[in-house]
């Protein structure tokens, strides 16, 4: 349990991480709130030779609205999603889904981007991101960029983020006036990884379903947008029948890994569950019938 050995570096501003990551003597690593990347560090699992600080870089924090999107820098905390009214007020799931990671003491340290952009299948904000259409604003040596969270997870701890670049701000189009949303999640215990949750993110035009995404956390390799879900629900009411097609379509989209949490058979079940609990919820919230 204790880590290989590795420079530690603090970064004042993006500029002088960007240099620091260039470099070509050994891995490096950029540090953020640390509760995923220390613990990989003490297994062996990570072994970086050069530990790049960005906490004390400003620019990386904060919430804002910005010509019809939210931009969120990727050092904001967990707690500060709690605290924030335009969050409240404009895309509440990103709050839910904080209150629900770990204790307050890993939500006044653990950051969006810690958890967003470390490829972790079991962490949270990853489908949420995908359910919400966010886009990840990247820049390196060779300019900035955009990767789409729907595609950026490209395998467990993968994602399209280059070894060279730094994740500046996550962009959320603006959630309609009147939305739903909902993430539902099965855990052992307070502060545990989801044995299973699902994302729902939807709008209505009058009772019919105008648009949904329904995503899955902790059931295969990276997070799961089920499309089929979303093809059977679009133009729809959802009534018992359709969310029971949706729960069932959920489940057989799933290909979870065997743990201490359960088997696949089992988690399988959840996702179906977790996903009928999430469509209800962000209908009811959207002003439709459960």
């Amino acid at each position: 349990m204790i880590p290989g050995r590795f420079e530690y570096h603090r970064a004042n501003g993006i500029d002088e991480a960007l240099r620091l990551l260039s470099g070509s003597d050994g891995e490096r690593a950029l540090l953020a709130g640390g509760h995923s990347l220390l613990p990989m560090m003490k297994l062996r699992f990570a072994e970086p030779t050069h530990l790049i600080d960005i906490n004390g870089i400003e620019a990386l924090r904060g919430i804002r609205e910005e010509h019809g999107e939210l931009v969120i820098g990727p050092m904001t905390t967990e707690a500060e999603l709690l605290a924030s009214d335009l969050l409240a007020r404009r895309c509440p799931l990103l709050p839910e889904v904080a209150r629900q990671i770990g204790d307050p003491q890993v939500r006044n340290r653990g950051t969006l981007g810690g958890d967003a952009l470390h490829g972790d299948p079991a962490n949270d904000h990853p489908a949420v991101l995908v359910a919400l259409g966010a886009r990840f604003v990247l820049r390196g040596r060779k300019g900035e960029r955009e990767s789409p969270a729907d595609g950026f997870y490209l395998g467990p701890y993968l994602t399209d983020r280059a070894d060279d670049e730094i994740v500046t701000a996550i962009r959320i189009p603006m959630p309609p006036e009147g939305h739903g949303a909902a993430y539902c999640k099965l855990k052992r215990k307070t502060g545990d990884w989801a044995t299973a949750a699902a994302a729902c993110v939807l709008d209505l035009d009058g009772e019919r379903i105008r648009h949904v995404r329904l995503t899955l956390t902790n059931l295969g390799p990276t997070p799961i947008r089920v499309h089929d879900v979303e093809d059977l629900l679009t133009g729809e009411t959802l009534d018992d029948g359709r969310i029971e097609q949706a729960g069932q379509a959920a489940a057989a989209a799933t290909d979870p890994a065997e743990d201490l949490r359960g088997n696949a058979e089992y988690k399988a079940h959840v996702a179906g569950e977790m996903t009928r609990r999430a469509l209800r919820q962000a209908a009811a919230q959207a002003g439709g019938k459960r």
